[in-house]
């Protein structure tokens, strides 16, 4: 990419993350295409003495018990194969680490159109259309709708591949509680720069910005099958406008369904599901285990680390943690 892109790709990410298993030579240590649906805690007694027996001959097993500990993780799941079967298993550890994010469950704005075909709730769709040829600088403006740090990255891209873009969001500029408002501009230079799009390139007047503008305080009552979107603004005033593809990009929430009360018991608030901004899980800050359950540890946003220079931190204190827990109890 030239210059003025030099931002990763979702597809750039991933292709780096499967290179650098490749090349550490890693491969054994990783277990593609599998779904787990359950992580317990379960008394090792109740272990079966031949799961036991297995895991303990298993010379490169990393799931080797500490006769201290009465529980243990069960992780249950399956395999998707070649066939397209799923394979069980079940596998028992003394340590979890949860590190599945929170994109599972994008959410909606749950309006008339939102399940049409042009209509997506990920910035990798936008990503896929470019790479396709089936947006480009000539086709109708993309909308992006949202005012978060995803919503930034698609107007960013889209700006970097001179997409006209109509970026729509319910904030005003000014609001405290944006996030662009909350970064340092030394250390955030490309939001503060989507933020200075936002103030200064709305409908209203022209700004020095091509193919981008900003329409705040608005919000989308529908989108067309003819892939016409209708906007309203703080006042009641309604605009329409005729777009390529829609990127709704206003949240999302993890999928925890594998953890006893979809893990609303290991949140800040235990009486509120787990959320990456308002709810994350309650970790201890220095190891990044869950202070309600031993032994488990969250990652990322789920623990409320959002931006990816955090993430580096919590995996090592997560590592530091567990490298403590085996050298005082080695096997």
């Amino acid at each position: 990419r030239g210059l003025r892109n030099n931002r990763a790709t979702a597809e750039d990410i991933a292709q780096y993350y499967q290179h650098y298993v490749m090349k550490k030579g890693l491969q054994k240590n990783f277990r593609c295409g599998t779904v787990v649906t359950s992580v317990r805690k379960v008394s090792a007694e109740s272990i079966s003495n031949h799961a036991q027996k297995d895991l303990q001959e298993d010379g490169d097993s990393l799931w080797n018990f500490n006769e201290k500990n009465t529980e243990v993780f069960q992780v249950d799941g399956y395999f998707k194969t070649l066939k397209d079967d799923k394979e069980p298993f079940s596998i028992y550890a003394e340590n979890v680490v949860l590190a599945t994010g929170t994109y599972d469950s994008p959410t909606w704005l749950g309006v008339k159109g939102e399940n049409l075909s042009y209509v997506h709730h990920k910035l990798s769709a936008l990503e896929e259309a470019v790479k396709n040829n089936s947006i480009s600088i000539m086709s109708d403006p993309v909308l992006i709708v949202g005012a978060g740090l995803t919503a930034a990255d698609a107007v960013l891209f889209a700006h970097h591949c001179n997409i006209p873009v109509i970026h729509v969001f319910r904030r005003r500029v000014s609001d405290p509680a944006l996030i662009f408002n909350q970064l340092p501009k030394m250390m955030y230079p490309e939001y503060h720069k989507v933020h200075q799009m936002m103030k200064e390139q709305s409908a209203a007047c022209a700004g020095p910005y091509e193919c981008y503008v900003s329409l705040p305080e608005h919000h989308v009552l529908s989108f067309g099958k003819d892939k016409k979107c209708i906007f309203q603004d703080k006042n009641g005033c309604q605009k329409v406008y005729k777009i390529s593809m829609a990127l709704v990009l206003t949240g999302s929430n993890p999928n925890l369904s594998f953890l006893p009360n979809n893990g609303i018991d290991l949140a800040t608030d235990s009486d509120q599901p787990v959320n990456p901004k308002r709810n994350p899980i309650d970790v201890d800050p220095f190891t990044y285990e869950c202070t309600q359950e031993k032994g488990l540890y969250a990652l990322g946003p789920l623990a409320g680390d959002n931006f990816v220079r955090f993430v580096q931190g919590g995996a090592l204190a997560v590592a530091s943690s567990l490298l403590k827990k085996a050298n005082k109890n080695p096997p």
